[in-house]
Protein backbone atom coordinates (compact mmCIF):
# COMPACT_ATOMS: atom_id res chain seq x y z
CA UNK A 1 0.00 0.00 0.00
CA UNK A 2 1.50 3.33 -1.03
CA UNK A 3 1.56 6.10 1.45
CA UNK A 4 -0.15 9.11 0.87
CA UNK A 5 0.82 12.71 -0.34
CA UNK A 6 -0.21 15.57 0.10
CA UNK A 7 -2.26 17.20 -2.90
CA UNK A 8 -0.43 20.15 -4.93
CA UNK A 9 2.82 19.26 -4.10
CA UNK A 10 5.53 16.62 -5.95
CA UNK A 11 7.59 14.69 -3.49
CA UNK A 12 11.12 15.22 -4.84
CA UNK A 13 12.76 12.53 -2.34
CA UNK A 14 12.45 11.01 1.56
CA UNK A 15 14.95 13.05 3.92
CA UNK A 16 14.52 11.42 6.97
CA UNK A 17 12.33 8.53 8.68
CA UNK A 18 11.52 7.30 12.03
CA UNK A 19 8.93 5.95 14.39
CA UNK A 20 6.68 8.89 14.61
CA UNK A 21 6.94 9.74 10.55
CA UNK A 22 8.61 10.88 7.98
CA UNK A 23 9.97 13.93 6.12
CA UNK A 24 10.51 14.39 2.80
CA UNK A 25 11.22 17.17 0.41
CA UNK A 26 8.55 18.39 -2.21
CA UNK A 27 8.13 21.05 -4.80
CA UNK A 28 4.47 22.97 -5.57
CA UNK A 29 3.16 20.99 -8.50
CA UNK A 30 2.60 24.33 -10.35
CA UNK A 31 4.72 26.96 -9.11
CA UNK A 32 8.11 24.84 -8.36
CA UNK A 33 8.71 26.12 -4.90
CA UNK A 34 10.47 23.52 -2.36
CA UNK A 35 8.82 22.86 0.65
CA UNK A 36 10.14 20.43 3.48
CA UNK A 37 6.44 18.20 4.31
CA UNK A 38 6.62 15.84 7.91
CA UNK A 39 3.95 13.30 7.47
CA UNK A 40 2.61 12.09 11.13
CA UNK A 41 2.66 7.68 10.26
CA UNK A 42 -0.38 5.82 9.27
CA UNK A 43 -2.30 4.76 12.03
CA UNK A 44 -0.70 7.53 14.70
CA UNK A 45 -2.81 7.80 17.68
CA UNK A 46 -4.78 10.61 18.66
CA UNK A 47 -2.03 11.81 21.29
CA UNK A 48 0.53 12.06 18.61
CA UNK A 49 -1.72 13.65 16.31
CA UNK A 50 -2.90 16.15 18.95
CA UNK A 51 1.16 16.75 19.17
CA UNK A 52 1.74 17.51 15.76
CA UNK A 53 -1.35 20.00 15.73
CA UNK A 54 0.33 21.73 19.14
CA UNK A 55 3.65 21.95 16.83
CA UNK A 56 2.18 23.48 13.54
CA UNK A 57 -0.21 25.75 16.34
CA UNK A 58 3.24 26.96 18.14
CA UNK A 59 4.96 27.48 14.65
CA UNK A 60 1.79 29.06 12.96
CA UNK A 61 1.65 32.02 15.51
CA UNK A 62 5.41 33.14 15.46
CA UNK A 63 6.22 35.67 11.91
CA UNK A 64 9.69 36.67 11.99
CA UNK A 65 12.86 36.45 9.38
CA UNK A 66 14.71 34.69 12.24
CA UNK A 67 11.76 31.71 12.18
CA UNK A 68 11.26 29.39 9.84
CA UNK A 69 7.85 29.69 8.76
CA UNK A 70 4.80 27.13 8.86
CA UNK A 71 2.89 27.37 5.35
CA UNK A 72 0.09 25.08 6.67
CA UNK A 73 -1.18 22.14 8.69
CA UNK A 74 -3.87 19.40 6.19
CA UNK A 75 -5.69 16.81 8.31
CA UNK A 76 -7.81 14.28 6.04
CA UNK A 77 -8.76 10.83 6.21
CA UNK A 78 -5.41 9.00 4.95
CA UNK A 79 -3.01 10.79 7.63
CA UNK A 80 -1.82 14.19 8.96
CA UNK A 81 0.91 16.67 7.64
CA UNK A 82 2.79 19.98 7.69
CA UNK A 83 4.09 21.58 4.97
CA UNK A 84 7.43 23.79 6.03
CA UNK A 85 9.48 26.34 4.66
CA UNK A 86 12.39 24.85 3.45
CA UNK A 87 15.73 26.57 5.08
CA UNK A 88 18.58 26.82 2.83
CA UNK A 89 21.86 26.98 4.79
CA UNK A 90 23.77 24.72 7.39
CA UNK A 91 23.42 23.19 10.58
CA UNK A 92 24.83 25.38 13.63
CA UNK A 93 25.55 21.75 15.10
CA UNK A 94 27.57 21.36 11.86
CA UNK A 95 29.48 24.21 11.79
CA UNK A 96 30.51 23.95 15.95
CA UNK A 97 31.53 20.52 14.82
CA UNK A 98 33.49 21.00 12.07
CA UNK A 99 34.89 24.27 13.68
CA UNK A 100 34.75 24.42 17.16
CA UNK A 101 34.57 28.40 17.94
CA UNK A 102 33.75 31.15 16.20
CA UNK A 103 34.86 34.63 16.49
CA UNK A 104 32.91 36.77 19.11
CA UNK A 105 31.32 39.11 16.62
CA UNK A 106 30.31 36.22 14.76
CA UNK A 107 29.00 34.05 18.50
CA UNK A 108 27.15 37.20 18.71
CA UNK A 109 25.48 37.62 15.61
CA UNK A 110 24.16 33.91 16.19
CA UNK A 111 23.24 34.56 19.52
CA UNK A 112 21.34 37.75 18.53
CA UNK A 113 19.48 36.28 15.71
CA UNK A 114 18.54 33.42 18.15
CA UNK A 115 17.46 35.68 20.72
CA UNK A 116 15.17 37.82 17.99
CA UNK A 117 13.61 34.40 16.80
CA UNK A 118 12.98 33.53 20.36
CA UNK A 119 11.36 36.95 21.17
CA UNK A 120 8.63 36.57 18.11
CA UNK A 121 7.71 33.69 20.18
CA UNK A 122 8.10 34.86 23.40
CA UNK A 123 5.57 37.55 21.82
CA UNK A 124 2.57 35.13 21.12
CA UNK A 125 3.17 33.07 24.79
CA UNK A 126 5.46 30.67 22.85
CA UNK A 127 8.60 29.38 24.85
CA UNK A 128 10.31 26.75 22.44
CA UNK A 129 12.60 24.53 25.07
CA UNK A 130 14.48 23.00 23.11
CA UNK A 131 17.41 25.64 22.08
CA UNK A 132 19.98 23.71 20.85
CA UNK A 133 22.84 24.15 17.89
CA UNK A 134 20.60 21.10 15.63
CA UNK A 135 17.71 23.54 15.64
CA UNK A 136 19.48 26.44 13.98
CA UNK A 137 20.32 26.85 10.79
CA UNK A 138 22.90 29.57 9.12
CA UNK A 139 21.75 30.21 5.51
CA UNK A 140 24.39 32.06 2.89
CA UNK A 141 23.42 35.09 3.89
CA UNK A 142 24.76 34.75 7.22
CA UNK A 143 21.72 35.51 9.26
CA UNK A 144 20.19 32.15 11.50
CA UNK A 145 16.98 31.02 11.37
CA UNK A 146 15.76 29.03 14.07
CA UNK A 147 13.95 25.89 13.31
CA UNK A 148 11.85 22.92 14.79
CA UNK A 149 9.08 23.95 17.44
CA UNK A 150 8.00 20.05 17.93
CA UNK A 151 7.78 20.45 22.14
CA UNK A 152 6.67 24.39 22.27
CA UNK A 153 4.72 25.18 24.68
CA UNK A 154 2.73 27.87 26.21
CA UNK A 155 4.58 29.90 28.97
CA UNK A 156 4.13 28.73 31.80
CA UNK A 157 3.80 25.03 31.33
CA UNK A 158 5.48 22.78 33.45
CA UNK A 159 7.78 19.64 31.17
CA UNK A 160 10.92 18.71 31.61
CA UNK A 161 11.49 18.02 27.92
CA UNK A 162 14.73 19.88 26.33
CA UNK A 163 18.03 18.50 25.14
CA UNK A 164 19.95 18.19 29.15
CA UNK A 165 23.14 19.38 27.79
CA UNK A 166 21.47 22.94 27.17
CA UNK A 167 18.30 22.49 30.07
CA UNK A 168 17.75 25.37 32.33
CA UNK A 169 17.64 24.44 36.03
CA UNK A 170 13.86 24.99 36.09
CA UNK A 171 13.50 22.43 33.83
CA UNK A 172 15.96 19.96 35.24
CA UNK A 173 13.79 20.86 38.51
CA UNK A 174 10.34 19.80 36.78
CA UNK A 175 8.84 23.69 36.52
CA UNK A 176 7.00 26.04 34.84
CA UNK A 177 9.25 26.84 31.51
CA UNK A 178 9.53 30.49 30.55
CA UNK A 179 10.98 33.06 27.92
CA UNK A 180 14.12 32.96 30.78
CA UNK A 181 14.25 29.12 30.02
CA UNK A 182 15.29 29.67 26.41
CA UNK A 183 17.10 32.53 27.20
CA UNK A 184 19.60 30.06 29.36
CA UNK A 185 19.49 27.91 26.33
CA UNK A 186 20.88 30.31 24.00
CA UNK A 187 23.25 31.49 26.44
CA UNK A 188 24.76 27.89 26.66
CA UNK A 189 24.92 27.63 23.01
CA UNK A 190 26.86 31.03 22.85
CA UNK A 191 29.17 29.65 25.72
CA UNK A 192 29.80 26.74 23.95
CA UNK A 193 30.55 29.06 20.14
CA UNK A 194 33.69 31.19 22.44
CA UNK A 195 35.26 28.70 24.51
CA UNK A 196 34.49 25.30 22.06
CA UNK A 197 33.00 23.09 24.86
CA UNK A 198 29.87 22.62 26.80
CA UNK A 199 30.13 24.62 30.10
CA UNK A 200 29.07 21.57 31.57
CA UNK A 201 30.36 18.01 30.92
CA UNK A 202 27.42 15.69 28.93
CA UNK A 203 29.40 12.46 30.34
CA UNK A 204 27.42 11.55 33.31
CA UNK A 205 23.47 13.25 33.84
CA UNK A 206 24.20 13.14 37.67
CA UNK A 207 27.22 15.69 37.61
CA UNK A 208 25.25 17.29 34.51
CA UNK A 209 22.17 17.85 36.57
CA UNK A 210 24.49 18.99 39.21
CA UNK A 211 25.97 21.55 37.25
CA UNK A 212 23.09 23.32 36.02
CA UNK A 213 21.44 23.39 39.18
CA UNK A 214 24.44 24.57 41.52
CA UNK A 215 28.09 24.70 40.30
CA UNK A 216 28.96 28.10 39.05
CA UNK A 217 29.48 28.21 35.43
CA UNK A 218 33.40 28.36 34.55
CA UNK A 219 34.71 31.34 32.25
CA UNK A 220 37.75 31.66 32.30
CA UNK A 221 38.25 30.89 28.60
CA UNK A 222 35.22 32.84 28.14
CA UNK A 223 36.60 36.38 26.53
CA UNK A 224 36.29 38.91 29.74
CA UNK A 225 34.17 41.40 27.55
CA UNK A 226 31.75 38.66 27.38
CA UNK A 227 31.58 37.31 30.67
CA UNK A 228 28.64 39.47 32.06
CA UNK A 229 26.68 37.90 29.37
CA UNK A 230 26.96 34.34 30.13
CA UNK A 231 26.40 35.29 33.70
CA UNK A 232 23.21 36.97 33.18
CA UNK A 233 22.21 34.68 30.61
CA UNK A 234 23.06 31.71 32.76
CA UNK A 235 21.88 32.62 36.05
CA UNK A 236 20.47 29.96 38.01
CA UNK A 237 17.48 31.48 39.14
CA UNK A 238 15.39 32.04 36.22
CA UNK A 239 14.11 35.65 37.64
CA UNK A 240 17.80 36.60 37.77
CA UNK A 241 18.34 36.29 33.90
CA UNK A 242 17.12 38.92 31.31
CA UNK A 243 13.13 38.67 31.32
CA UNK A 244 13.20 37.65 28.19
CA UNK A 245 14.61 37.79 24.98
CA UNK A 246 14.05 41.00 23.39
CA UNK A 247 15.56 42.00 27.18
CA UNK A 248 18.97 40.39 26.58
CA UNK A 249 19.54 41.82 23.13
CA UNK A 250 19.74 45.12 24.30
CA UNK A 251 22.65 44.18 26.73
CA UNK A 252 24.35 42.44 24.17
CA UNK A 253 24.45 45.21 21.79
CA UNK A 254 25.96 47.49 23.90
CA UNK A 255 28.25 44.98 25.05
CA UNK A 256 29.15 44.45 21.59
CA UNK A 257 29.52 48.04 20.55
CA UNK A 258 31.26 48.79 22.93
CA UNK A 259 34.01 46.15 22.73
CA UNK A 260 34.15 45.21 18.94
CA UNK A 261 32.64 48.68 17.29
CA UNK A 262 29.52 49.84 15.92
CA UNK A 263 30.56 47.31 12.59
CA UNK A 264 30.29 44.07 14.51
CA UNK A 265 27.56 42.48 13.30
CA UNK A 266 28.72 43.30 9.60
CA UNK A 267 31.91 41.64 10.40
CA UNK A 268 30.08 38.75 12.05
CA UNK A 269 27.60 38.04 9.25
CA UNK A 270 30.23 37.90 6.77
CA UNK A 271 32.23 35.65 8.97
CA UNK A 272 29.08 33.09 9.48
CA UNK A 273 28.06 33.75 5.60
CA UNK A 274 31.80 32.73 4.26
CA UNK A 275 31.60 29.63 7.18
CA UNK A 276 28.43 28.50 5.57
CA UNK A 277 28.98 28.64 1.97
CA UNK A 278 32.37 26.58 2.82
CA UNK A 279 30.54 24.00 4.72
CA UNK A 280 27.62 23.87 1.60
CA UNK A 281 30.42 23.28 -0.60
CA UNK A 282 31.10 20.07 1.43
CA UNK A 283 27.91 18.74 0.33
CA UNK A 284 27.43 16.10 -2.24
CA UNK A 285 24.98 17.14 -5.33
CA UNK A 286 21.32 15.53 -4.38
CA UNK A 287 20.02 13.61 -7.23
CA UNK A 288 16.84 15.26 -7.00
CA UNK A 289 17.95 18.18 -9.14
CA UNK A 290 15.65 20.07 -7.38
CA UNK A 291 16.75 24.27 -7.10
CA UNK A 292 15.04 26.67 -5.99
CA UNK A 293 13.09 29.00 -7.84
CA UNK A 294 11.79 32.71 -7.53
CA UNK A 295 8.21 31.31 -7.27
CA UNK A 296 5.93 32.95 -4.93
CA UNK A 297 4.28 31.07 -2.28
CA UNK A 298 4.76 27.92 -1.84
CA UNK A 299 1.53 26.42 -0.13
CA UNK A 300 -0.85 29.61 -0.99
CA UNK A 301 -2.44 32.31 1.36
CA UNK A 302 -5.41 30.93 3.83
CA UNK A 303 -6.43 31.89 6.80
CA UNK A 304 -6.10 29.65 10.30
CA UNK A 305 -9.17 27.31 11.13
CA UNK A 306 -9.71 28.71 14.76
CA UNK A 307 -9.21 25.74 17.51
CA UNK A 308 -10.01 22.87 14.80
CA UNK A 309 -6.18 22.43 14.20
CA UNK A 310 -6.37 22.78 11.20
CA UNK A 311 -3.72 25.64 10.84
CA UNK A 312 -2.99 27.47 7.13
CA UNK A 313 -0.52 29.53 6.09
CA UNK A 314 0.25 32.71 7.32
CA UNK A 315 1.17 34.37 4.03
CA UNK A 316 2.90 33.70 1.04
CA UNK A 317 7.05 32.88 1.20
CA UNK A 318 9.16 34.32 -1.87
CA UNK A 319 12.34 31.60 -2.31
CA UNK A 320 15.71 32.58 -2.31
CA UNK A 321 17.20 31.91 -5.79
CA UNK A 322 20.54 30.11 -5.42
CA UNK A 323 22.10 27.27 -7.82
CA UNK A 324 22.31 23.71 -6.13
CA UNK A 325 20.18 21.38 -4.90
CA UNK A 326 18.06 20.42 -1.34
CA UNK A 327 19.98 17.87 0.99
CA UNK A 328 18.63 17.68 4.48
CA UNK A 329 19.69 16.67 8.28
CA UNK A 330 17.14 15.51 10.67
CA UNK A 331 16.81 17.32 13.96
CA UNK A 332 17.42 14.96 17.18
CA UNK A 333 14.00 15.59 18.17
CA UNK A 334 12.03 14.49 15.19
CA UNK A 335 12.57 17.84 13.52
CA UNK A 336 13.92 18.90 9.98
CA UNK A 337 16.17 21.06 8.43
CA UNK A 338 16.83 21.36 4.72
CA UNK A 339 20.38 22.61 4.13
CA UNK A 340 21.26 23.79 0.75
CA UNK A 341 24.11 22.44 -1.24
CA UNK A 342 26.03 25.28 -3.31
CA UNK A 343 27.38 24.43 -6.67
CA UNK A 344 29.63 27.45 -7.50
CA UNK A 345 28.86 27.43 -11.19
CA UNK A 346 25.17 25.34 -12.77
CA UNK A 347 24.78 24.55 -16.26
CA UNK A 348 24.41 27.81 -18.15
CA UNK A 349 21.02 29.42 -19.41
CA UNK A 350 21.39 32.16 -21.79
CA UNK A 351 20.77 35.31 -20.18
CA UNK A 352 19.73 38.51 -21.58
CA UNK A 353 22.38 41.45 -21.11
CA UNK A 354 20.13 44.59 -19.84
CA UNK A 355 20.95 47.64 -18.73
CA UNK A 356 19.14 50.96 -17.31
CA UNK A 357 17.41 52.90 -20.12
CA UNK A 358 18.72 55.98 -18.42
CA UNK A 359 22.42 55.09 -19.18
CA UNK A 360 23.68 54.49 -22.30
CA UNK A 361 25.47 51.10 -22.87
CA UNK A 362 27.48 49.03 -25.29
CA UNK A 363 28.71 45.46 -25.19
CA UNK A 364 31.61 43.95 -24.93
CA UNK A 365 32.27 40.59 -25.27
CA UNK A 366 35.16 39.64 -21.95
CA UNK A 367 36.37 36.20 -23.31
CA UNK A 368 33.77 32.99 -22.26
CA UNK A 369 30.60 36.12 -21.84
CA UNK A 370 29.64 39.41 -22.62
CA UNK A 371 28.84 42.84 -20.62
CA UNK A 372 26.36 45.41 -21.17
CA UNK A 373 28.88 48.48 -20.12
CA UNK A 374 28.92 52.37 -20.28
CA UNK A 375 30.08 54.12 -23.33
CA UNK A 376 33.30 55.07 -22.45
CA UNK A 377 35.00 51.73 -21.04
CA UNK A 378 37.54 49.83 -22.99
CA UNK A 379 38.46 46.23 -23.02
CA UNK A 380 41.91 45.65 -24.14
CA UNK A 381 42.93 41.78 -24.60
CA UNK A 382 46.74 41.42 -22.39
CA UNK A 383 49.80 39.72 -24.11
CA UNK A 384 52.94 37.68 -22.59
CA UNK A 385 55.68 39.25 -22.96
CA UNK A 386 57.55 35.76 -22.42
CA UNK A 387 56.11 34.49 -25.45
CA UNK A 388 56.85 37.44 -28.18
CA UNK A 389 53.67 38.99 -27.33
CA UNK A 390 50.87 36.40 -27.81
CA UNK A 391 47.54 36.98 -26.87
CA UNK A 392 46.35 35.56 -24.05
CA UNK A 393 42.85 34.43 -22.92
CA UNK A 394 42.88 37.60 -20.54
CA UNK A 395 41.58 41.37 -20.28
CA UNK A 396 41.75 44.44 -18.99
CA UNK A 397 38.07 46.85 -18.74
CA UNK A 398 39.47 49.86 -18.72
CA UNK A 399 36.53 52.82 -17.02
CA UNK A 400 37.00 56.12 -18.47
CA UNK A 401 36.51 59.19 -15.51
CA UNK A 402 39.65 59.21 -13.60
CA UNK A 403 42.72 61.52 -13.77
CA UNK A 404 44.97 59.07 -13.97
CA UNK A 405 47.93 61.57 -13.80
CA UNK A 406 46.85 62.39 -10.19
CA UNK A 407 47.76 58.95 -9.40
CA UNK A 408 51.43 59.61 -9.58
CA UNK A 409 52.24 56.34 -10.95
CA UNK A 410 55.59 55.39 -12.67
CA UNK A 411 54.78 56.87 -16.20
CA UNK A 412 56.73 54.12 -17.72
CA UNK A 413 54.65 51.45 -16.39
CA UNK A 414 51.59 52.89 -17.70
CA UNK A 415 52.94 52.30 -21.30
CA UNK A 416 54.16 49.02 -20.72
CA UNK A 417 51.21 48.11 -18.40
CA UNK A 418 48.61 48.78 -21.42
CA UNK A 419 49.59 45.84 -23.34
CA UNK A 420 50.81 43.76 -20.17
CA UNK A 421 49.43 44.39 -17.10
CA UNK A 422 45.68 43.57 -15.39
CA UNK A 423 45.92 46.95 -13.84
CA UNK A 424 47.47 50.55 -14.91
CA UNK A 425 47.62 53.84 -13.66
CA UNK A 426 43.89 54.35 -14.88
CA UNK A 427 40.94 52.62 -13.12
CA UNK A 428 39.81 49.55 -14.49
CA UNK A 429 39.27 45.75 -13.57
CA UNK A 430 40.51 42.65 -15.14
CA UNK A 431 38.78 39.24 -16.55
CA UNK A 432 41.82 36.76 -16.07
CA UNK A 433 42.12 33.21 -17.84
CA UNK A 434 43.65 30.46 -16.70
CA UNK A 435 47.19 32.09 -18.13
CA UNK A 436 47.11 34.32 -15.29
CA UNK A 437 45.25 31.80 -12.80
CA UNK A 438 48.30 29.20 -13.11
CA UNK A 439 50.43 31.13 -14.78
CA UNK A 440 53.60 29.34 -16.95
CA UNK A 441 56.90 28.89 -15.44
CA UNK A 442 58.39 31.96 -17.32
CA UNK A 443 55.95 34.23 -15.73
CA UNK A 444 57.22 36.56 -12.87
CA UNK A 445 53.94 35.82 -11.22
CA UNK A 446 52.75 33.18 -8.43
CA UNK A 447 49.38 31.19 -9.46
CA UNK A 448 46.59 32.05 -7.45
CA UNK A 449 44.96 30.24 -4.36
CA UNK A 450 41.76 31.44 -3.18
CA UNK A 451 42.73 31.11 0.63
CA UNK A 452 45.19 34.32 -0.02
CA UNK A 453 44.57 37.48 -2.32
CA UNK A 454 45.76 37.70 -6.31
CA UNK A 455 49.46 38.61 -6.28
CA UNK A 456 50.87 40.91 -6.34
CA UNK A 457 48.47 42.51 -3.99
CA UNK A 458 50.54 41.29 -0.92
CA UNK A 459 53.36 43.35 -2.30
CA UNK A 460 53.94 46.79 -0.52
CA UNK A 461 55.13 48.09 -3.95
CA UNK A 462 51.84 47.63 -5.43
CA UNK A 463 50.88 51.05 -6.51
CA UNK A 464 47.41 52.38 -4.57
CA UNK A 465 44.77 52.96 -6.70
CA UNK A 466 43.20 56.66 -6.88
CA UNK A 467 41.77 57.46 -3.75
CA UNK A 468 42.51 53.94 -2.06
CA UNK A 469 40.56 54.04 1.47
CA UNK A 470 43.27 54.87 3.82
CA UNK A 471 44.40 53.94 7.11
CA UNK A 472 47.78 56.26 7.53
CA UNK A 473 49.56 55.28 10.56
CA UNK A 474 47.39 52.21 11.27
CA UNK A 475 50.08 49.20 11.64
CA UNK A 476 47.58 46.42 12.03
CA UNK A 477 48.64 43.22 10.77
CA UNK A 478 46.50 42.16 6.71
CA UNK A 479 43.67 39.83 7.46
CA UNK A 480 44.87 36.58 6.91
CA UNK A 481 41.37 35.57 5.95
CA UNK A 482 39.07 37.96 3.19
CA UNK A 483 36.64 40.42 4.89
CA UNK A 484 33.87 39.18 2.94
CA UNK A 485 33.20 35.77 1.21
CA UNK A 486 30.09 34.57 -0.59
CA UNK A 487 28.66 33.15 -3.41
CA UNK A 488 28.14 36.21 -6.16
CA UNK A 489 26.53 36.02 -9.17
CA UNK A 490 28.40 35.74 -12.57
CA UNK A 491 25.36 35.93 -15.29
CA UNK A 492 23.52 32.73 -14.52
CA UNK A 493 26.92 30.81 -12.97
CA UNK A 494 27.66 31.40 -9.22
CA UNK A 495 31.41 32.85 -8.32
CA UNK A 496 33.39 32.88 -5.15
CA UNK A 497 33.57 36.17 -4.30
CA UNK A 498 35.71 37.37 -1.68
CA UNK A 499 37.00 40.77 -0.52
CA UNK A 500 40.13 41.59 0.99
CA UNK A 501 41.78 44.17 2.75
CA UNK A 502 45.63 45.03 1.16
CA UNK A 503 48.24 47.17 1.37
CA UNK A 504 49.70 49.22 -1.20
CA UNK A 505 52.41 51.92 -1.90
CA UNK A 506 50.97 55.54 -1.89
CA UNK A 507 53.91 57.32 -3.63
CA UNK A 508 52.38 60.99 -2.47
CA UNK A 509 52.42 60.35 1.39
CA UNK A 510 55.44 61.02 3.46
CA UNK A 511 58.49 58.52 3.40
CA UNK A 512 57.22 57.04 6.70
CA UNK A 513 53.69 56.61 5.59
CA UNK A 514 54.19 55.48 1.97
CA UNK A 515 53.62 52.12 3.21
CA UNK A 516 50.59 52.44 5.83
CA UNK A 517 47.84 52.49 2.79
CA UNK A 518 44.99 49.96 2.00
CA UNK A 519 42.92 49.55 -0.38
CA UNK A 520 40.11 46.90 -1.03
CA UNK A 521 40.63 44.09 -3.40
CA UNK A 522 37.67 41.87 -4.81
CA UNK A 523 37.14 39.08 -6.52
CA UNK A 524 35.00 36.91 -8.18
CA UNK A 525 36.72 33.44 -8.86
CA UNK A 526 34.88 30.81 -11.35
CA UNK A 527 36.84 27.95 -10.98
CA UNK A 528 35.32 25.37 -13.51
CA UNK A 529 35.08 28.26 -16.14
CA UNK A 530 39.07 28.94 -14.71
CA UNK A 531 37.85 33.24 -14.73
CA UNK A 532 39.36 35.08 -12.13
CA UNK A 533 37.51 39.23 -12.29
CA UNK A 534 39.80 41.21 -10.19
CA UNK A 535 38.26 44.38 -9.17
CA UNK A 536 40.68 47.14 -6.91
CA UNK A 537 39.55 50.14 -7.94
CA UNK A 538 35.89 49.88 -6.35
CA UNK A 539 33.97 50.22 -10.01
CA UNK A 540 30.95 51.75 -9.44
CA UNK A 541 27.92 49.54 -10.55
CA UNK A 542 30.01 46.22 -11.52
CA UNK A 543 28.11 43.96 -9.07
CA UNK A 544 24.75 44.61 -11.44
CA UNK A 545 27.16 44.80 -14.05
CA UNK A 546 28.32 41.31 -14.07
CA UNK A 547 25.22 39.49 -12.38
CA UNK A 548 23.27 40.44 -16.00
CA UNK A 549 26.39 39.11 -17.69
CA UNK A 550 25.79 36.98 -21.36
CA UNK A 551 27.89 33.77 -21.41
CA UNK A 552 28.56 32.12 -24.70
Amino acid sequence: MSEWRVSGFEEVRELGRGGQGRVVLARHATRGTPVAIKYLTAGAGEAEIERLRHEARMLGQVENPHVARLYRLVEGEQGVAIIMEAVEGVSFKEILQRYGTLEPEAALTVLKGSLLGLAAAHAVGVVHRDYKPANVVVPADGRSKLIDFGIATEAGSTSAAGTPIYMAPEQWRGEAASPATDVYAATCVFYECVTGHRPFPPGDRAALMKGHLSDPVPLDEVPEPLRPLVVRGMAKEADERPASAAAFVGELEGIAQSTYGPEWETHGVRALAGTALALAALFPLAAAGLAPTAAAGAAGTASAAGSGGILTAIGTKTAVVVAGTAVVGATAGGGYGVYQATKPEPEHRPVAATTSPATPAKTLTVGKFRLAVPLAWKVTQLRDYSQGDKLTDSYRIDVAGTDCAANKRDAQNTVWGKKYDYTTNCASFAVLGDTWIHPPSTREIQSYEPIAPFHPGTDPSHVCPTDPVKYNGVRAPLPNKPQVQKLAPVGDHQAEYRQWREQCWDYGASASNQGQVYFVQRLWYLPQSKILIIDEWNTPGLDAILRKATWL
